[in-house]
């Protein structure tokens, strides 16, 4: 099993209650959430499923 570590940008949706999240270093992979932990938890699946789709493509 490979480990990866990857940067995380987490901001306040401006007219949402949420936050948005993505990672600079693969573009086109984001996730949003209601709160902080929600929202790295849905990033963090996110970046799993880019790298998954990554591996098989």
């Amino acid at each position: 099993m490979k480990f990866y570590s990857f940067e995380i940008v987490i901001e306040k949706e401006p007219e949402d209650e949420g936050y948005f999240a993505y990672c600079p270093a693969l573009p086109g992979c984001l996730s949003n959430g209601l709160t902080m932990e929600e929202t790295k938890r849905n990033v963090r699946e996110a970046i799993h499923l880019h790298m998954e789709s990554l591996s098989t493509g």
